[in-house]
């Protein structure tokens, strides 16, 4: 990395990382922040299984419906402003949301927060971009930063069920209100403002695109969470879900059409890009599942308490931030191609592990290893896709790599998680299901490796100069 950044010396180029970095975690980690106290917000509340839904889905679905028009704003108005702009949304919403006096208010600030974070999630990629101007910096800083907001997921899962074993769950929204304080402290002084370019090189809104994409993102998903409460006959699922695809078929009509679309049809068929955006989507996917599904067998099925639980997973977020530093060596040196094939199988191998789950698996034996293996697989595959994505991207199309990189993380666990528990539930034994389900998925890590080796160009699997060939 040069001795000066952007005019910064390289300790304010890694301060300003860092923060960047802590906001990006913080984002992913309030996805998770109301999972494990949800039966106390429901007691407290009052909450029947519609009202749990509907709290469930509140953060989510305006985080991923926004990301694309998210990613326009920030390519137009510049990351920093609407950085700003995100975390003052997003951080005014935490803020209510932990003194909310009733269900009302509380789903409106997560609703709220999710918007603020699809605001921010694309501006800190722009932002970045502008940070790290020369591509092959930009590359190792993507190295690093693919991890992140998987951290932050593990982190609020693994806090929630700490913190709120002796506290209020309010007191879990005090972390993205501290985050979002103290990014907004520091922006003006360690962040760049932005690139240069007129008012004339800047890319149009595409209101038409942004409602519909929005929209139809945003009701896919929901049809496909409320499957794990209601049957696919229900008019909430399948209604939600063939409404949500019709949109989304005509956004991407409308996208050809449009002069400046919010999607450019090409910028997603570079092969790195696909493989990519695949490696971030399947690993966001493995990580809610494994979440998921290890804390219903080891609650319901073991019978162990939600403290007890959130702790058995401390072994895979210390294996996860070891390793995502360890993964940006390895692109270095080995190509970020060469990384995601060797992540991929290494997840293979944790989830088949996890595979030969039974009513009376070993924590010590099984359980743990499998975590700890499979940690490490998805942080290489974390870092080498959130280099692959990114790859060949200029400033003025930062906020949309963000924007799509982000959408395929967040689609990843509603999707996967579907799919997956939909084979964990064609298994008569519900503990076999689960065998089945990581199995599954142990599967699609090695489908993904092969993919990698057979259709990305021979230079791009074995090229060591840049992180991002």
């Amino acid at each position: 990395m040069n001795e000066e950044i952007n005019g910064r010396t390289p300790q304010q180029t890694r301060a300003a990382f860092t923060v960047l970095a802590f906001v990006q975690a913080t984002l992913i980690f309030t996805i998770a922040l109301i999972i494990v106290p949800l039966p106390k917000i429901a007691s407290e509340f009052s909450l029947n299984s519609a009202n749990l839904l509907l709290m469930q889905v509140a953060y989510g679905l305006p985080f991923s419906g926004l990301l694309l028009f998210g990613g326009r704003l920030a390519d137009r108005y510049h990351g920093r402003r609407m950085l700003v702009t995100g975390l003052i949304v997003f951080g005014a919403a935490s803020v209510i949301a932990a003194f909310a006096p009733n269900f009302e208010v509380l789903v409106s600030m997560r609703f709220l927060q999710g918007v603020g974070a699809a605001i921010t999630a694309p501006a800190l990629m722009a932002v970045l971009r502008t940070l790290f101007p020369d591509p092959a910096d930009f590359g190792r800083a993507m190295a690093v930063w693919g991890g992140v907001p998987f951290l932050g997921a593990i982190l609020g899962f693994i806090l929630s069920g700490i913190i709120t074993n002796w506290i209020s769950w309010r007191w879990m929204f005090v972390v993205p209100v501290l985050v979002a304080a103290v990014a907004l402290v520091v922006a003006r002084p360690l962040l760049p403002a932005g690139d240069n370019r007129s008012s004339a090189h800047r890319p149009g809104l595409d209101p038409l695109g942004a409602v519909l994409v929005t929209l139809g993102i945003s009701l896919t998903s929901y049809g496909l969470i409320a499957s794990n409460d209601y049957s696919w006959s229900s008019l909430t699922v399948y209604g939600s879900f063939i409404v949500g695809i019709v949109l989304l078929i005509f956004f991407l009509i409308v996208e050809r059409k449009v002069s400046d679309p919010l999607l450019p049809p090409g910028f997603i068929l570079e092969p790195r890009r696909i493989s990519g955006l695949a490696g971030m989507f399947l690993a966001a996917a493995a990580s809610m599942v494994i979440e998921y599904v290890l804390t219903l067998y080891l609650q319901q099925i073991r019978e162990w308490s939600s403290l007890a639980t959130a702790i058995s997973f401390l072994p895979f977020a210390v294996t996860m931030i070891v390793a995502n530093q360890v993964s940006a060596l390895f692109i270095a040196r080995f190509g970020a191609a060469r990384v995601m094939t060797a992540g991929g199988l290494i997840s293979a191998l944790g989830l088949g592990l996890l595979a030969w789950i039974g009513r009376d698996t070993a924590y010590a034996a099984i359980l743990l290893p499998g975590q700890i293996i499979l940690a490490a697989g998805i942080s290489l595959v974390l870092s080498a896709s959130a280099v692959q994505s990114t790859v060949n991207i200029g400033q003025h199309q930062a906020g949309l790599a963000g924007g799509v990189m982000n959408t395929a993380m967040e689609l990843g666990p509603t999707v996967g998680l579907t799919v997956l528990m939909a084979v964990a539930a064609a298994q008569a034994d519900t503990v076999q299901g689960y065998a089945w389900a990581f199995g599954t998925a142990g599967i699609g890590f090695m489908l993904l490796a092969i993919v990698v080796i057979l259709l990305l160009p021979r230079k791009s699997a074995g090229q060591n100069s840049q992180p991002g060939r």
